[in-house]
C-alpha cells in the first residue's frame, strides 16, 4: 500500500512540473523569460496625401524645379533613436541600364527629437538643427519633385525614413551608397509612405 501511495506522488508531482515547464516555455508564467506586450512600429504619413494616393502636382515638377517638399510626420518612434534618415525615391526608373532607381532627395541627422519635417524643407546643405540635405541624381541639393512623363503608367514615389541609434559622419556630398552603408547596424526603425504621380496630358 505504501509503495502504491509513493508510486502516486511520484506521478503526481511530475505531472505538475511538466505543466509548469510547459507553462513557462509559453510566456505565460510569472518568470522573467516571458515576452513583454508588442511595440507598435514606426509609422510615416503626409496631411498632403494619403498612403498610396496622388501627389498633388504643386509638390511635383509640373509647379517647377524649386517645387516644395510635402510635410511629413511620423509616430511610434523607438526608444533610443539619436538620428533620422529620410530617402525620397523612384523605384520604378532604372537609371543608366542598371539596378539604381532615382534618388529624389535625401536627408540625415534630422534630429531624434523631430516628430516630422515642415513643408518646404530649404534646399540648403546644412540646416539649423543639424539636418544634412544631400544632394538628389541631378546633383541638385535637397528635394526634387516627382516628374514622371504622362505617357508612362503611374511611378509610386517612396519615402523611406530610417531611425538610427547614432549619428552618420558623413558630409553633404554623402551618396546614397555612402549612407546606407554607414547606417548597417543603426536601423532600429523604418517607416514608409507612397504616392503615386505622372505629369497630366
Amino acid at each position: 500500500m505504501t509503495k502504491k501511495i509513493l508510486a502516486t506522488g511520484a506521478v503526481l508531482l511530475a505531472v505538475s512540473l511538466g505543466a509548469a515547464l510547459a507553462q513557462d516555455k509559453g510566456g505565460k508564467g510569472g518568470g522573467g523569460g516571458g515576452k513583454g506586450p508588442a511595440v507598435p512600429g514606426m509609422g510615416l504619413s503626409s496631411p498632403d496625401f494619403q498612403d498610396g494616393g496622388i501627389i498633388p502636382d504643386k509638390f511635383t515638377q509640373v509647379a517647377g524645379a524649386t517645387a516644395p517638399s510635402p510635410k511629413l510626420e511620423w509616430t511610434n518612434v523607438p526608444m533610443g533613436t539619436v538620428s533620422f534618415v529620410l530617402i525620397f525615391h523612384d523605384p520604378d526608373n532604372a537609371m543608366q541600364k542598371g539596378p539604381e532607381d532615382t534618388l529624389h532627395w535625401m536627408a540625415f541627422n534630422i534630429p531624434g527629437t523631430a516628430k516630422g519635417l515642415d513643408g518646404g524643407v530649404p534646399a540648403t546643405a546644412t540646416l539649423p538643427d543639424g539636418t544634412i540635405n544631400a544632394k538628389n541624381v541631378r546633383g541638385g541639393v535637397g528635394y526634387m519633385g516627382p516628374g514622371n512623363g504622362a505617357i508612362n503608367p503611374y511611378h509610386h514615389y517612396t519615402f523611406e525614413l530610417y531611425a538610427l541609434d547614432t549619428k552618420l559622419s558623413l558630409t553633404p556630398d554623402a551618396t546614397r551608397a555612402e549612407v546606407m552603408e554607414a547606417m548597417k547596424g543603426h536601423a532600429i526603425g523604418k517607416a514608409v509612405l507612397s504616392g503615386r504621380f505622372k505629369r497630366p496630358n
